[in-house]
């Protein structure tokens, strides 16, 4: 690498060449991987603060992740003690990892469940469960329709099942932006299957946490020549469309000529 400083320059460090140009470079490489490591967070830390996050919800998450573990190692001194006989320290040795991933799996669950129960109810929160769903599906990063005052939400998602409207807000306004979108959609891909999604507690509607497993559910009926084809024509009516106000043509409007000149 040539150095920036001028040659004739006094001050400037020599560049080291042969060996010693490679131990350096070597070195700053190991220095490169070390930062990096030291930069990323180890697991058992991630777990501790998995665990903080559901303890401030549940402060008896321990008792459960206890019980899970201590049942699990017990089942298996039982099939070590009087099923296998002979096999009861290969069996508790065998039974303290499957316990310990049994309660990982558990506490990753309630973590989960705790999330989505401080979302649950906000502006938008559907689109945080839909940013979840890593393949198989098309979902745009802005809601497709939007009531400015309620801020109820409609998300368009795309998939092997077909299109799903999922709907966030007052189920009763939704219906209506529900019943918009769909017409919208049928227009430019007719004959494929849309599926209506409302978010909520309510009855009909899906809970948040239960909205991903849900769309995973759905039956597929699509190819993939077919889901490329209804993307390309969802594309052509765009998303949301802003409300312009009536008696006033952006394209025709004149500018005030006196304004302009400073009267």
């Amino acid at each position: 690498m040539a150095s920036n400083s001028p040659r004739n320059d006094p001050w400037a460090e020599p560049e080291l060449t042969g060996r010693a140009g490679k131990k350096a470079s070597k070195a700053a490489a190991r220095q490169a991987k070390k930062a990096a490591r030291s930069k990323k967070e180890r697991w058992y830390k991630q777990m501790a603060s998995v665990y903080k996050l559901v303890a401030k919800e549940q402060p008896l998450i321990w008792l459960w992740l206890v019980l899970i573990f201590c049942g699990i190692e017990g089942a298996g001194l039982l099939i070590g003690g009087f099923i296998w006989q002979g096999r009861l320290g290969y069996m508790a040795f065998l039974s303290a990892p499957i316990g310990a991933l049994a309660a990982t799996m558990f506490l990753a669950r309630r973590a989960e469940a705790t999330a989505y129960g401080r979302i649950e109810g906000q502006a938008g929160a559907a689109a945080s469960a839909l940013g979840t769903i890593r393949r198989g599906w098309t979902i745009g990063d802005e809601p497709v329709a939007v009531d400015p005052r309620s801020m109820d939400m409609v998300f368009r998602a795309v998939g092997r099942p077909g299109i799903v409207l999922i709907g966030d807000g007052n189920p009763n306004k939704l219906r209506g932006m529900l019943k918009k979108e769909h017409q919208r959609v049928a227009r430019v891909a007719p004959g494929v299957p849309v599926t209506e999604l409302t978010v909520g507690r309510g009855e009909g509607q899906v809970p948040l946490r239960k909205l991903v497993r849900k769309m995973r559910r759905l039956k597929p009926v699509l190819n993939k020549t077919a889901l490329a084809e209804v993307n390309r024509r969802l594309q052509s009516i765009g998303g949301i469309r802003l409300p312009v106000p009536k008696g006033i043509d952006p394209l025709k409007a004149r500018p005030d000529r006196k304004a302009l000149r400073g009267r």
